[in-house]
């Protein structure tokens, strides 16, 4: 049986976007509806908490430090601590009644990011290419609930997740880094996908939202592994530590009426396989 701990005792409300910050060697990660930013370094325990002045769907690191962070009403920019760089709007678009979800780098250093309406409406969402020159590129207008996002080992396949269709799609990837033919990779018959990871065998880790389990699905579509979890919500997954071969896991506690004691904290699964060094975001 597939050992899971707890690497994070928290109550967040909708934790999500774990990431991995190779140069800090700690893992970022997000509580969307309690507006907080989060760090977690496992060799010291030392955790940070950062609160933002809106709603939050995702943070990942900048290559010259700090964070891109997916708000409320746009993306925007944090300094290094300490450099004295303030807040700033990278890409700033308010529209009433959405929000930010997920978001993703890719392999150039773009920043892939996804919005939703808060009442999940379909069509209400996008999902974005963010240049770190803040040129935006809308690749689609018409998601519900944008989430996962990653690409393969070699960068020539791109995976994404509308969660309300209940599958799991794949795109080639052109030499402009632009997706073409979507298809779908594999569909989802218990619970609804949200993050993904994709590991260096070029397999792809989904959290199954009311599924309670993280499943792993080979390029081809076919289901190879299921790690089953004690708590009903977990949103996303990645691969952290010095090897990345552990697989971290966030969770909620939202909408649940008796949550399991370990919901809103990050679990992890040590030695579940071998991640991808991710990119940070080149703006």
């Amino acid at each position: 049986m597939t050992a899971v701990e707890v690497a994070v005792h928290a109550h967040a409300a909708l934790g999500e976007g774990p990431t991995w910050d190779p140069h800090a060697q700690r893992l970022i990660w997000v509580d969307i509806l309690g507006s907080r930013v989060h760090t977690y370094d496992p060799v010291s325990g030392h955790r940070t908490v950062m609160a933002t002045e809106q709603h939050v769907g995702a943070a990942k690191p900048r290559a010259g430090g700090g964070l891109v962070v997916n708000l409320r009403d746009g993306v925007g920019l944090y300094g290094a601590p300490g450099s004295g760089e303030p807040f700033r709007w990278l890409h700033r678009e308010p529209v009433p009644g959405r929000r930010a979800n997920d978001a993703a780098v890719a392999p150039d250093g773009s920043l892939w990011c996804g919005t939703m309406r808060y009442d999940e409406a379909p069509r209400g969402g996008t999902l974005s290419r963010i240049a770190p020159d803040g040129t935006v590129r809308t690749i689609l207008d018409d998601v519900a609930v944008s989430n996962g996002t990653g690409w393969s080992p070699d960068g020539r396949l791109m995976y994404y997740i509308d969660s309300p269709t209940r599958r799991i799609d794949v795109f080639d990837v052109g030499e402009d880094q632009l997706p073409t033919n979507r298809r779908p990779l594999a569909d989802v018959d218990d619970g609804f996908p949200d993050g993904l990871t994709v590991d260096a065998d070029g397999c792809v880790w989904v959290a199954l939202w009311d599924g309670g389990a993280v499943r792993r699905y080979t390029p081809d579509g076919e289901l190879d592994r299921v790690v089953e979890l004690p708590v009903r919500r977990p949103t996303a997954c990645a691969f952290g530590g010095a090897d990345l071969t552990d697989l971290y896991i966030t969770t909620a506690r939202t909408g649940l009426e008796a949550p399991h004691p370990m919901s809103g904290s990050v679990l992890v699964v040590p030695g579940a396989g071998k991640g991808l060094p991710q990119p940070a975001f080149a703006g």
